[in-house]
């Protein structure tokens, strides 16, 4: 079998440590590990490719050298006739997978070209997302790329339920979704050991951005110090609000009890989780709820419990009280009495730690993720 995978996001260095660039990793690798010859289409492939992705046969057709946005855009929009030709003369190929990008097609309307399958893999809703957060010049010329996209592919894979719903609403999207949501390398994440003597450690994993609940985090870990006085606070990541998260700890007077790693990489952070006893996902409840969060699969990978919002996708990855405990978003009191619970009951601990572990190995690798977008495809794996 011979697999184009294609990634024109310039903000997605494929061979990168961002989660974006675990997640395509993640794909490729099973890709490769089922057997398939792959080829890598990208715009930025952000370094050498990892050891066991170097089968990976990788192209790189770059990113506009312009800053300006409007230029810009229309760059991206030029760039999609480029990225077909090659895919088209690297041909043929049994399959297209293509992450869905603003203002790119490229890899659906080849798929249609050669007569396979095109899979568009589509994690957010990109032209609100890109007008929120960042610069949008040409918002007409964006909706009418996205619904492009969505009507030359022939399968479309949201990484949520809420995500499904979302595109369900497009008329050039329904009735091709399929929810596929992110996986995990267990070969990353071991199973993390018991705790011994060590003090009580809550692990939080991911970008410091408002979106992650970080002023719930310092709170509930202020509420646990008060039942717990030894506990402590590990922080695996790095971000625009580090700055607020520490400046938060220390009116708590509790910078002396957290640590903060900054930035790793991605094969670093099962080790780091090794000394930790529970993770948590405070998302608010002002957080966009179409996300499937990456580094919540692999804190349960790890064996260790989670204590998450109960909000978008996490009731669905978390059975309450079973593979983790669930809390009202932005509720510290909640978090902390969940979290001083557990502290407590180190056999809870193990028991929700254990299956939440099982559950990911059994649904959640990446090879499970390959398995059921090549069945929504109709390719025999």
């Amino acid at each position: 079998m011979r697999i184009a995978f294609v990634c024109s996001d310039p903000g997605v260095p494929v061979f990168g440590s961002k989660g974006c660039s675990v997640h395509a990793q993640g794909v490729l690798g099973a890709f490769a590990r089922a057997g398939a010859h792959v080829e890598l289409f990208a715009a930025r492939l952000g370094g050498e490719a990892p050891a066991e992705l170097g089968g990976v046969v990788a192209h790189e057709h770059g990113v506009p050298v312009t800053k300006e946005p409007d230029a810009r855009e229309v760059a991206l929009m030029a760039t999609n006739a480029l990225v077909v030709a090659q895919i088209l003369d690297r041909g043929p190929f049994d399959l297209v997978y293509e992450r869905h990008a603003l203002f790119a097609w490229a890899g659906v309307q080849a798929a249609r070209q050669l007569g396979v399958p095109g899979v568009l893999e589509v994690n957010a809703p990109l032209v609100a997302e890109q007008a929120a957060h960042r610069v949008l010049v040409n918002r007409f010329a964006a909706e009418v790329g996205v619904r492009r996209s969505f009507a030359a592919a022939s399968v479309i894979a949201a990484v949520s339920e809420p995500l499904r719903g979302w595109l369900e609403q497009c008329a050039e999207a329904r009735g091709k979704v399929h929810v596929v949501a992110n996986g995990v390398d267990p070969r990353r994440f071991p199973q993390a050991p018991a705790a011994g003597s060590r003090p009580f450690t809550i692990a939080f994993v991911g970008t410091l951005k408002p979106w992650h609940g970080l002023s719930t985090l310092t709170s509930a870990f202020a509420r646990v110090r008060e039942s717990v006085p030894d506990a402590r606070l590990l922080v695996i990541g790095d971000g625009p609000g580090r700055e607020g998260l520490e400046a938060e700890l220390a009116a708590f007077g509790l910078e002396g009890a957290a640590r903060l790693t900054g930035a790793v990489e991605p094969d670093q952070v099962g080790r780091l989780l090794a000394d930790a006893d529970v993770t948590v996902a405070p998302y608010p409840a002002s957080a966009d709820h179409y996300f499937s969060p990456l580094k919540v699969v692999e804190g349960l990978a790890t064996g260790l419990p989670l204590v998450a919002s109960r909000i978008g996708e996490l009731p669905e990855l978390v059975r309450d009280g079973q593979t983790g405990v669930l809390c009202v978003p932005g509720d510290p009191v909640d978090f902390a009495n969940a979290l001083v619970a557990l502290a407590h009951d180190p056999a809870r601990r193990a028991r929700i730690g254990a299956a939440g572990r099982g559950w990911v190995l059994r649904e959640r690798t990446w090879e499970r993720v390959a398995d059921r977008i090549l069945a929504a495809a109709e390719v025999p794996a």
